[in-house]
Protein backbone atom coordinates (compact mmCIF):
# COMPACT_ATOMS: atom_id res chain seq x y z
CA UNK A 1 0.00 0.00 0.00
CA UNK A 2 2.93 2.33 0.84
CA UNK A 3 4.34 1.81 -2.56
CA UNK A 4 1.26 2.67 -4.41
CA UNK A 5 1.36 5.97 -2.38
CA UNK A 6 4.51 6.93 -2.89
CA UNK A 7 4.37 5.93 -6.74
CA UNK A 8 1.57 8.49 -6.55
CA UNK A 9 3.07 11.09 -4.99
CA UNK A 10 6.08 10.27 -7.39
CA UNK A 11 3.88 10.97 -10.81
CA UNK A 12 2.18 14.05 -8.86
CA UNK A 13 5.53 15.09 -8.89
CA UNK A 14 6.73 14.64 -12.35
CA UNK A 15 3.18 16.12 -13.49
CA UNK A 16 4.06 19.36 -12.03
CA UNK A 17 7.13 19.66 -12.84
CA UNK A 18 6.18 18.60 -17.07
CA UNK A 19 3.14 21.25 -16.25
CA UNK A 20 5.85 23.88 -14.70
CA UNK A 21 8.13 23.04 -17.71
CA UNK A 22 5.51 23.54 -20.37
CA UNK A 23 4.50 27.49 -19.06
CA UNK A 24 6.64 29.73 -21.06
CA UNK A 25 8.43 32.19 -18.08
CA UNK A 26 7.99 34.82 -20.77
CA UNK A 27 6.63 35.67 -24.56
CA UNK A 28 8.14 34.59 -27.56
CA UNK A 29 6.09 36.73 -30.85
CA UNK A 30 7.42 34.99 -33.83
CA UNK A 31 6.84 36.56 -36.97
CA UNK A 32 6.22 37.01 -40.69
CA UNK A 33 5.51 39.85 -42.90
CA UNK A 34 6.29 38.94 -46.23
CA UNK A 35 7.18 41.84 -48.55
CA UNK A 36 10.08 43.30 -46.02
CA UNK A 37 13.58 42.34 -47.26
CA UNK A 38 16.25 40.99 -45.07
CA UNK A 39 17.92 42.84 -42.56
CA UNK A 40 15.09 45.34 -42.19
CA UNK A 41 14.88 46.06 -38.30
CA UNK A 42 11.86 45.63 -36.67
CA UNK A 43 11.09 47.02 -32.95
CA UNK A 44 8.64 46.38 -30.48
CA UNK A 45 7.35 49.36 -28.86
CA UNK A 46 4.98 49.37 -25.67
CA UNK A 47 1.47 51.27 -26.48
CA UNK A 48 -1.92 51.38 -24.80
CA UNK A 49 -0.51 54.51 -22.73
CA UNK A 50 -0.27 58.17 -23.41
CA UNK A 51 3.79 57.90 -22.66
CA UNK A 52 5.81 57.61 -25.57
CA UNK A 53 7.72 55.03 -24.98
CA UNK A 54 10.66 53.42 -25.86
CA UNK A 55 11.14 50.22 -28.08
CA UNK A 56 11.97 46.57 -25.65
CA UNK A 57 13.49 44.87 -28.27
CA UNK A 58 14.69 44.74 -31.96
CA UNK A 59 14.26 42.06 -34.74
CA UNK A 60 16.12 41.50 -37.69
CA UNK A 61 14.56 40.40 -40.15
CA UNK A 62 15.59 37.42 -42.38
CA UNK A 63 13.66 36.31 -45.30
CA UNK A 64 10.71 37.73 -44.20
CA UNK A 65 10.43 35.97 -40.94
CA UNK A 66 11.89 37.44 -37.49
CA UNK A 67 11.25 36.89 -33.32
CA UNK A 68 10.47 39.08 -30.01
CA UNK A 69 11.34 37.64 -26.66
CA UNK A 70 10.56 38.85 -23.50
CA UNK A 71 8.30 38.97 -20.36
CA UNK A 72 5.67 41.22 -19.16
CA UNK A 73 4.50 40.81 -15.50
CA UNK A 74 1.02 41.37 -16.19
CA UNK A 75 -0.70 41.72 -20.18
CA UNK A 76 0.75 44.80 -22.52
CA UNK A 77 -0.18 46.32 -25.92
CA UNK A 78 2.67 46.64 -28.15
CA UNK A 79 2.94 48.01 -31.53
CA UNK A 80 5.54 46.34 -33.92
CA UNK A 81 6.89 48.75 -36.48
CA UNK A 82 10.11 49.30 -39.05
CA UNK A 83 12.69 51.33 -37.12
CA UNK A 84 12.38 54.71 -38.30
CA UNK A 85 8.57 54.35 -39.16
CA UNK A 86 5.46 55.05 -38.16
CA UNK A 87 2.11 53.19 -37.51
CA UNK A 88 2.40 49.28 -37.88
CA UNK A 89 0.44 46.48 -36.11
CA UNK A 90 -1.28 46.11 -32.17
CA UNK A 91 -0.06 42.94 -30.07
CA UNK A 92 -1.40 42.48 -26.67
CA UNK A 93 0.74 40.55 -25.24
CA UNK A 94 1.22 37.93 -22.51
CA UNK A 95 3.12 35.42 -21.24
CA UNK A 96 2.76 33.07 -24.07
CA UNK A 97 3.85 31.76 -28.00
CA UNK A 98 2.67 34.11 -30.70
CA UNK A 99 2.47 33.96 -34.03
CA UNK A 100 1.89 37.28 -36.29
CA UNK A 101 1.78 36.94 -40.10
CA UNK A 102 0.62 39.51 -42.78
CA UNK A 103 1.92 41.57 -45.69
CA UNK A 104 3.54 44.56 -45.48
CA UNK A 105 4.40 47.49 -47.39
CA UNK A 106 6.38 50.67 -47.03
CA UNK A 107 5.19 54.03 -47.96
CA UNK A 108 6.70 57.66 -47.60
CA UNK A 109 4.89 60.83 -48.01
CA UNK A 110 5.50 64.13 -46.92
CA UNK A 111 8.31 62.47 -45.24
CA UNK A 112 6.01 60.55 -43.25
CA UNK A 113 7.28 56.81 -43.11
CA UNK A 114 4.87 54.01 -42.68
CA UNK A 115 4.62 50.86 -42.22
CA UNK A 116 1.20 49.33 -43.10
CA UNK A 117 0.11 45.67 -42.97
CA UNK A 118 -2.89 43.76 -44.65
CA UNK A 119 -4.18 40.16 -43.92
CA UNK A 120 -3.06 40.58 -40.32
CA UNK A 121 -3.28 37.36 -38.13
CA UNK A 122 -2.31 37.16 -34.73
CA UNK A 123 -2.59 33.54 -32.90
CA UNK A 124 -1.42 32.10 -29.68
CA UNK A 125 -2.10 34.89 -27.41
CA UNK A 126 -5.63 34.48 -26.04
CA UNK A 127 -5.63 38.15 -24.31
CA UNK A 128 -4.86 39.92 -27.51
CA UNK A 129 -8.13 37.68 -28.85
CA UNK A 130 -9.60 39.21 -26.04
CA UNK A 131 -8.94 42.74 -26.59
CA UNK A 132 -9.87 42.47 -30.37
CA UNK A 133 -13.60 41.92 -28.40
CA UNK A 134 -13.14 44.76 -26.28
CA UNK A 135 -11.77 47.45 -28.81
CA UNK A 136 -14.48 45.95 -31.60
CA UNK A 137 -16.47 48.90 -31.22
CA UNK A 138 -14.08 51.52 -32.07
CA UNK A 139 -14.40 50.22 -35.77
CA UNK A 140 -18.16 50.19 -36.26
CA UNK A 141 -17.74 54.13 -34.75
CA UNK A 142 -14.93 54.44 -37.74
CA UNK A 143 -17.35 53.23 -40.31
CA UNK A 144 -20.17 55.84 -39.05
CA UNK A 145 -17.48 58.66 -38.98
CA UNK A 146 -16.55 57.87 -42.51
CA UNK A 147 -20.61 57.63 -43.38
CA UNK A 148 -21.49 60.51 -41.98
CA UNK A 149 -18.85 62.79 -44.44
CA UNK A 150 -18.55 61.37 -46.90
CA UNK A 151 -22.36 61.99 -46.96
CA UNK A 152 -20.95 65.96 -46.46
CA UNK A 153 -18.27 65.77 -48.80
CA UNK A 154 -19.74 67.86 -51.22
CA UNK A 155 -20.97 70.88 -49.20
CA UNK A 156 -17.24 70.39 -46.70
CA UNK A 157 -15.35 70.72 -50.21
CA UNK A 158 -17.06 74.13 -50.46
CA UNK A 159 -16.29 75.72 -47.68
CA UNK A 160 -12.98 74.81 -47.66
CA UNK A 161 -12.19 75.64 -50.73
CA UNK A 162 -14.08 79.37 -49.91
CA UNK A 163 -11.51 79.66 -46.89
CA UNK A 164 -8.76 78.56 -49.14
CA UNK A 165 -9.85 81.66 -51.02
CA UNK A 166 -10.64 83.72 -47.58
CA UNK A 167 -14.06 84.39 -48.99
CA UNK A 168 -15.30 84.81 -45.84
CA UNK A 169 -18.99 85.96 -47.45
CA UNK A 170 -19.36 82.79 -49.11
CA UNK A 171 -18.48 81.12 -46.50
CA UNK A 172 -21.08 82.24 -44.40
CA UNK A 173 -23.54 81.73 -46.70
CA UNK A 174 -22.32 77.99 -47.42
CA UNK A 175 -22.63 77.67 -43.51
CA UNK A 176 -26.46 78.79 -43.60
CA UNK A 177 -27.53 75.77 -45.99
CA UNK A 178 -29.62 72.36 -44.98
CA UNK A 179 -26.29 70.74 -46.27
CA UNK A 180 -24.23 72.10 -43.64
CA UNK A 181 -27.02 72.16 -40.98
CA UNK A 182 -27.25 68.25 -41.55
CA UNK A 183 -23.61 68.02 -41.22
CA UNK A 184 -23.74 69.63 -37.89
CA UNK A 185 -26.22 67.57 -36.35
CA UNK A 186 -25.01 64.25 -37.88
CA UNK A 187 -21.12 65.39 -36.00
CA UNK A 188 -22.90 66.02 -33.00
CA UNK A 189 -24.55 62.78 -32.91
CA UNK A 190 -21.82 61.19 -34.11
CA UNK A 191 -19.59 62.55 -30.94
CA UNK A 192 -21.91 61.93 -28.45
CA UNK A 193 -22.34 58.42 -29.84
CA UNK A 194 -18.77 58.13 -29.20
CA UNK A 195 -18.90 59.89 -25.50
CA UNK A 196 -21.43 57.24 -24.57
CA UNK A 197 -20.27 53.97 -26.44
CA UNK A 198 -17.04 54.53 -24.42
CA UNK A 199 -18.56 55.33 -21.34
CA UNK A 200 -20.11 52.31 -21.53
CA UNK A 201 -17.22 50.18 -22.60
CA UNK A 202 -15.16 51.55 -19.35
CA UNK A 203 -17.85 51.00 -17.06
CA UNK A 204 -18.32 47.44 -18.19
CA UNK A 205 -14.58 46.65 -17.75
CA UNK A 206 -14.53 48.50 -14.23
CA UNK A 207 -13.58 45.27 -12.31
CA UNK A 208 -10.92 44.45 -13.94
CA UNK A 209 -7.83 45.61 -15.43
CA UNK A 210 -9.27 46.24 -18.75
CA UNK A 211 -11.68 49.27 -17.32
CA UNK A 212 -8.15 51.98 -17.32
CA UNK A 213 -6.95 50.44 -20.11
CA UNK A 214 -10.30 50.72 -22.16
CA UNK A 215 -10.23 54.61 -21.01
CA UNK A 216 -6.46 55.27 -21.86
CA UNK A 217 -7.71 54.01 -25.30
CA UNK A 218 -10.60 56.13 -25.20
CA UNK A 219 -9.15 59.33 -24.40
CA UNK A 220 -6.32 61.34 -25.66
CA UNK A 221 -5.85 62.95 -22.57
CA UNK A 222 -7.94 63.45 -19.04
CA UNK A 223 -9.68 66.23 -17.66
CA UNK A 224 -10.60 66.29 -13.80
CA UNK A 225 -14.20 64.96 -15.22
CA UNK A 226 -12.91 61.66 -15.66
CA UNK A 227 -11.62 61.57 -11.64
CA UNK A 228 -15.42 60.15 -10.91
CA UNK A 229 -14.63 57.15 -13.45
CA UNK A 230 -11.12 56.28 -12.14
CA UNK A 231 -13.04 56.39 -8.90
CA UNK A 232 -15.96 53.83 -9.76
CA UNK A 233 -12.88 51.27 -10.79
CA UNK A 234 -12.30 48.15 -8.22
CA UNK A 235 -9.08 47.99 -6.21
CA UNK A 236 -7.60 45.17 -8.84
CA UNK A 237 -8.23 47.18 -11.87
CA UNK A 238 -6.97 50.73 -9.79
CA UNK A 239 -3.83 49.34 -8.34
CA UNK A 240 -3.71 46.85 -12.03
CA UNK A 241 -0.50 48.76 -14.58
CA UNK A 242 -2.86 50.28 -16.36
CA UNK A 243 -4.60 51.73 -13.37
CA UNK A 244 -1.56 52.98 -12.05
CA UNK A 245 -1.02 55.23 -15.27
CA UNK A 246 -4.69 56.44 -15.32
CA UNK A 247 -4.10 57.44 -11.27
CA UNK A 248 -1.19 59.11 -12.29
CA UNK A 249 -2.22 61.25 -15.14
CA UNK A 250 -5.58 62.19 -12.82
CA UNK A 251 -3.81 62.80 -9.81
CA UNK A 252 -0.12 63.66 -10.48
CA UNK A 253 2.27 64.02 -7.67
CA UNK A 254 3.72 66.58 -9.33
CA UNK A 255 7.61 67.89 -8.77
CA UNK A 256 7.29 71.18 -6.61
CA UNK A 257 10.37 71.44 -4.38
CA UNK A 258 12.11 68.43 -5.88
CA UNK A 259 14.86 68.32 -7.86
CA UNK A 260 13.86 68.35 -11.77
CA UNK A 261 13.45 65.16 -13.64
CA UNK A 262 15.94 63.84 -16.04
CA UNK A 263 16.89 65.92 -19.17
CA UNK A 264 17.65 63.79 -21.84
CA UNK A 265 17.82 65.91 -24.74
CA UNK A 266 20.32 67.53 -27.34
CA UNK A 267 20.76 70.65 -28.92
CA UNK A 268 21.19 71.23 -33.06
CA UNK A 269 24.77 70.73 -32.30
CA UNK A 270 24.10 66.86 -30.44
CA UNK A 271 25.49 68.38 -27.47
CA UNK A 272 23.41 66.49 -24.34
CA UNK A 273 21.40 68.55 -22.32
CA UNK A 274 23.19 69.43 -19.29
CA UNK A 275 20.54 70.46 -16.44
CA UNK A 276 23.27 71.97 -13.55
CA UNK A 277 25.21 73.78 -16.55
CA UNK A 278 22.27 75.33 -17.43
CA UNK A 279 20.79 76.37 -13.88
CA UNK A 280 24.69 77.40 -12.37
CA UNK A 281 24.92 81.02 -12.19
CA UNK A 282 21.19 81.51 -12.96
CA UNK A 283 19.24 82.96 -9.92
CA UNK A 284 16.06 81.45 -12.15
CA UNK A 285 15.65 78.92 -14.93
CA UNK A 286 12.24 78.80 -16.80
CA UNK A 287 11.74 75.33 -18.77
CA UNK A 288 9.34 75.59 -21.43
CA UNK A 289 8.50 72.47 -23.40
CA UNK A 290 7.13 73.49 -26.95
CA UNK A 291 6.71 72.04 -30.40
CA UNK A 292 6.79 73.42 -34.01
CA UNK A 293 2.67 72.66 -34.75
CA UNK A 294 1.94 74.36 -31.16
CA UNK A 295 0.64 77.34 -32.12
CA UNK A 296 -0.19 78.47 -28.70
CA UNK A 297 3.82 77.64 -28.00
CA UNK A 298 4.59 79.84 -30.97
CA UNK A 299 2.83 82.93 -30.01
CA UNK A 300 4.06 82.64 -26.76
CA UNK A 301 7.58 83.37 -27.92
CA UNK A 302 7.97 86.62 -28.52
CA UNK A 303 6.34 87.44 -24.48
CA UNK A 304 9.22 84.78 -23.51
CA UNK A 305 11.60 87.11 -25.40
CA UNK A 306 10.13 90.57 -23.83
CA UNK A 307 10.92 88.58 -20.31
CA UNK A 308 14.41 87.17 -21.31
CA UNK A 309 15.39 90.93 -22.32
CA UNK A 310 13.92 92.46 -19.36
CA UNK A 311 15.58 89.80 -16.69
CA UNK A 312 17.74 87.72 -17.98
CA UNK A 313 21.02 90.35 -17.79
CA UNK A 314 19.91 90.06 -13.75
CA UNK A 315 19.50 86.12 -13.59
CA UNK A 316 17.23 84.38 -15.54
CA UNK A 317 17.51 81.82 -17.76
CA UNK A 318 15.23 80.02 -20.41
CA UNK A 319 15.68 76.71 -21.59
CA UNK A 320 13.70 75.30 -24.22
CA UNK A 321 12.67 71.54 -25.07
CA UNK A 322 11.28 71.04 -28.13
CA UNK A 323 8.59 68.03 -28.57
CA UNK A 324 8.46 67.50 -32.34
CA UNK A 325 8.74 64.01 -33.03
CA UNK A 326 11.12 65.18 -36.23
CA UNK A 327 14.98 66.25 -35.40
CA UNK A 328 13.83 68.57 -39.21
CA UNK A 329 10.65 69.93 -38.05
CA UNK A 330 12.23 71.40 -34.60
CA UNK A 331 15.35 73.03 -37.04
CA UNK A 332 13.03 74.66 -39.17
CA UNK A 333 11.25 76.21 -36.10
CA UNK A 334 14.07 76.74 -34.03
CA UNK A 335 15.60 78.97 -37.04
CA UNK A 336 12.34 80.58 -37.44
CA UNK A 337 12.35 81.60 -34.17
CA UNK A 338 16.06 82.55 -33.42
CA UNK A 339 15.70 82.12 -29.68
CA UNK A 340 18.22 84.01 -27.87
CA UNK A 341 18.66 80.60 -25.12
CA UNK A 342 19.40 77.34 -25.04
CA UNK A 343 17.21 75.22 -27.21
CA UNK A 344 17.43 71.61 -27.72
CA UNK A 345 14.86 68.82 -28.99
CA UNK A 346 13.67 65.70 -26.69
CA UNK A 347 15.39 63.13 -27.34
CA UNK A 348 12.83 60.44 -26.22
CA UNK A 349 13.01 60.71 -22.19
CA UNK A 350 12.37 64.01 -20.91
CA UNK A 351 8.62 65.25 -21.35
CA UNK A 352 7.83 61.93 -20.23
CA UNK A 353 9.73 61.90 -17.17
CA UNK A 354 7.95 65.68 -16.58
CA UNK A 355 4.96 64.16 -17.23
CA UNK A 356 4.07 66.47 -20.06
CA UNK A 357 0.06 65.72 -21.22
CA UNK A 358 -0.21 69.54 -22.81
CA UNK A 359 1.99 71.81 -24.30
CA UNK A 360 2.83 74.66 -23.77
CA UNK A 361 4.32 73.87 -20.57
CA UNK A 362 6.34 75.97 -18.61
CA UNK A 363 8.49 74.70 -15.39
CA UNK A 364 10.67 77.37 -12.86
CA UNK A 365 13.67 76.09 -11.27
CA UNK A 366 15.96 77.91 -8.94
CA UNK A 367 19.46 77.93 -8.78
CA UNK A 368 20.00 74.42 -7.54
CA UNK A 369 17.48 72.77 -9.91
CA UNK A 370 14.64 72.53 -7.68
CA UNK A 371 11.22 72.68 -9.30
CA UNK A 372 9.38 75.96 -7.87
CA UNK A 373 6.94 76.58 -9.96
CA UNK A 374 5.25 73.59 -12.22
CA UNK A 375 2.41 74.32 -15.19
CA UNK A 376 2.87 78.05 -14.76
CA UNK A 377 1.81 80.41 -17.17
CA UNK A 378 3.81 83.29 -18.33
CA UNK A 379 2.22 85.64 -15.83
CA UNK A 380 2.64 83.54 -12.69
CA UNK A 381 6.21 82.77 -13.91
CA UNK A 382 6.79 86.77 -13.71
CA UNK A 383 5.03 86.94 -10.34
CA UNK A 384 7.14 84.23 -9.25
CA UNK A 385 9.94 86.33 -10.28
CA UNK A 386 9.33 89.21 -9.12
CA UNK A 387 8.12 88.31 -5.78
CA UNK A 388 11.01 86.96 -4.61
Amino acid sequence: MKSFKAAGVLLLILYTMVTMAAQPSGYSIHGNFTGLSTGTVLELVPAGTHDEEKAVATATVKDGKFTFRGKVESPRLFTITVKGYYSGCHVMVGNTNILVTGKATLSERNNNKSLNLTDLKVSGSPVHQEYLKKVAYRAMLDKEYEAYHKRAELITNQINAAQKQRDSVKVAALKETSAYKDFVADEKAFFDKVEKTSAESISTNKDSWWGPFLMLNAYSYFTPDQKPVFESFSAAAKESFYGRKVKDELFPQGFLNHKAPVFAAASKDKVQADLLALVKDHKYTVVDFWASWCVPCRKSIPALKALYEEMGASGLQIVSISIDKKEADWLKADQEEQLKWPSFLDTGATSSAWKIRAIPAMFLLDKDGVVVGENMTLEQVKAKIKGS
